[in-house]
């Protein structure tokens, strides 16, 4: 009997496995199928991605389900249109013995006509997308009023993506004695909240440990000035010559902007983000998993969904403010029994993140270096070489030997060796020959030490601002770098950030007469260390600056509020002399990814996803216009890849 067998399953489920090759349930399968067919209940299933969710609830779906009637049984909802049709697929597949079955997939993007009709001919599992979804029942176009079954897959990401109003509105249309099944990566209070609203005592199975990060997945990081940050990047796929990598980062416009970089320096790349049509989304898809692009660059969430095989690395080029999205971005390597390595390229305002991140996983994260031109050199030149040993004969090349051993008669086998592997080493020792040392210590990654100053500025809460947008209005008027401003802590009416000593004159001289909206913004050296405990003096003084009148809007979209005051021909703004495009913009250039509020001159372009977005990344086209100061990092006519067009 096979262990599949052992669970419960039925004869054509178990050919079906046979057929797809699965020999051992994977834990949550192990778990989940056992409970589920046994008897009707609600469950909270927490597990990382990859680790075989799909089979855990499609199975048990399969086996309790009348294939014979074409009353719709099952529904399963789940994030967004990639993961929709990847779960569509997966059921078809199990059920493929299971005669008169029709799993139908709902999603946007395609024909709502077509949709509407392969569900009238008798859909017993509808598998959608929440938006589609909710449109189709208030179109009388789905009836759930008698599934028996619902899953919430990815529930968390649903949820983050703001579609917590539209899951409780279709959930009103199906029956309170159903059986939902949740499964999630992580349990953040928004998931708890709906299983306490939406399930009646449910079973809860944990893998792992709530929030985990995948066992067979390693963690590094390497700390660099955020200005090096895409030298680094080009430097990791270069001593890893055989990556196949999704590099998250935090905007759109970050995303384009990195992988047309990568693509200039013969990368074979590619963009994955919400300002592409379903069409070209669809077909970077595709040139991925057929591996013709190796390194993927993408956002949070036009990456939710992907599902590719022997991805080998993940690597956050920038970290999410929201901590537990690196569980999910980690997931997309290590799947199915391999192993997976998860990198951070760490900037100093980043460091803190790693310690809050490794309680969360409960790993730890290696520190590395990230590796010098010479030992580049080397790897590259072993890879040759072992490439050049794996690589089978095309005997279509015997007619051609004869001239070739004339031409190179001359040489002996060291001598041709030397030769091929020449043309390779050179290019690479030629350009990486004088490359600087990217390493940051971590003793110099440390914020809190005897090098540092902490201001006081009469601006807050009141006048607007959160830590982030402080931070961004900061690094503008000052013409600082990402990682040269932290400890950014904005309270109602005054804040708090911190420099390294040798800015503080700049600091000081800067708001030694500034105005703005016609009153005096002053900063002051303050006694609080950025520690939590502030002075007395400081909490008194700060309530009686006041606070600018607030701006309006809503800080959560692409446009920015305080555009009139930053757009370069606002009459009468002091500090537009200061921004002029020279080296001020040329320094925010390198990809820091700290202006997803669209600061500036915003496109006003949309968030990439809907509801309650806090800004975690995806802000729109919005956001400074600096020139990117883009060092080649890379030596000119390796990989593959043109430049791919702006959209």
């Amino acid at each position: 009997m096979s262990k599949f067998a052992e669970l419960g399953l039925e004869e054509n489920l178990l050919k079906a496995i046979e057929d797809m090759g699965f020999t051992t349930p994977s834990d949550v399968q192990e778990k989940a199928i056992p409970v589920l067919l046994e008897k009707d209940t609600d469950m909270v299933s927490l597990a990382q991605t990859g680790t075989g969710k799909t089979a855990a609830f499609g199975f048990p779906m399969l086996q309790k389900i009348d294939i014979g009637s074409r009353t719709t049984q099952g529904l399963i909802l789940s994030p967004t249109r990639e993961l929709c049709l990847q779960i569509t697929n997966e059921i078809k597949n199990y059920g493929k013995y299971c005669k008169g079955l029709n799993v139908v997939a709902v999603y946007g993007g395609a024909s709502i006509s077509d949709q509407a009709r392969d569900i009238k001919k008798g859909a017993q599992i509808i598998v959608a997308t929440p938006g589609r979804m909710k449109d189709m029942i208030g179109r009388r176009m789905i009836d759930i009023s008698k599934i028996e079954y619902c899953v919430l897959d990815e529930a968390d990401e649903m949820l983050n993506m703001g579609f917590y109003e539209d899951i409780t509105e279709i959930l009103s249309y199906s029956p309170d004695d159903k059986s939902t099944w949740l499964f999630s990566a992580t349990m953040p209070r928004e998931v708890s909240n709906i299983a306490k609203k939406f399930m009646y005592d449910p079973v809860e199975i944990t893998v792992g440990g709530k929030n985990m990060g995948a066992e067979n997945v390693s963690h590094e990081y390497y700390l660099v000035n955020a200005r090096d940050r895409y030298n680094a990047l080009k430097r990791l796929a270069d001593a890893n010559p055989s990556i196949f990598s999704v590099i998250f980062c935090r905007t759109k416009r970050d995303t384009q902007k990195v992988a047309e970089l990568l693509i200039e320096d013969g990368y074979s790349a590619a963009a994955l983000h919400g300002d592409l049509s379903q069409n070209q989304r669809d077909l970077v898809m595709k040139s991925f998993r057929n591996r013709q692009i190796q390194m993927l660059v993408a956002t949070d969430v036009a990456a939710r969904g992907i599902d590719v095989d022997d991805i080998t690395h993940v690597i956050n080029y920038q970290l999410s403010d929201e901590i537990e999205t690196y569980t999910h971005r980690s997931g997309r390597t290590g799947r199915a029994g391999k192993t997976g390595i998860s990198i951070v390229i760490a900037s100093k305002s980043e460091s803190r993140k790693i310690h809050a991140i490794e309680k969360i996983i409960q790993k730890k994260f290696i520190l590395k270096e990230v590796p010098s031109g010479m030992e580049i050199c080397e790897v590259q030149l072993f890879h040759l070489a072992n490439k050049i040993k794996q690589t089978e004969i095309n005997h279509d090349i015997d007619a051609y030997l004869p001239n070739i051993n004339e031409v190179l008669e001359e040489f002996s086998k060291e001598e041709l060796i030397k030769k091929v592997f020449s043309v390779e080493f050179t290019r690479f020792y030629n350009y990486y020959k004088k490359a600087k040392d990217l390493n940051v210590s971590a003793g110099d990654m440390s914020e809190g030490s005897k090098d540092t100053v902490r201001y006081f500025i009469n601006i807050g809460g009141k006048d607007d601002f959160d830590w982030m947008s402080l931070k961004d209005f900061l690094k503008e008027m000052l013409h600082l770098d990402q990682d040269d401003l932290y400890k950014v802590d904005v309270k109602e009416s005054f804040s708090f950030f911190n420099t390294d000593t040798k800015h503080q004159e700049l600091v000081m001289d800067f708001f030694k007469d500034f105005e703005l909206e016609g009153r005096r913004v002053s900063v002051e050296i303050s006694k609080d260390t950025g520690r939590g405990k502030r002075g007395g003096r400081d909490r008194d003084r700060g309530g009686s600056r006041g606070g600018f009148k607030s701006r309006g809007g809503d800080r959560r979209g692409g446009g920015d509020r305080r555009d009139n005051k930053r757009s370069s021909g606002s009459g009468g703004d002091r500090r537009d002399n200061r921004r002029s495009s020279g080296s001020g913009d040329d320094r925010r250039g390198g990809g820091s990814g700290d202006d997803r509020r669209g600061v500036g001159r915003s496109d006003g372009g949309r968030s990439d996803r809907a509801g309650s977005d806090r800004g975690r990344g995806d802000s729109g086209n919005s956001g400074f216009k600096g020139r990117s100061r883009r060092s080649s990092d890379k030596p000119a006519g390796s990989g593959t890849g043109g430049r791919r067009r702006r959209d």
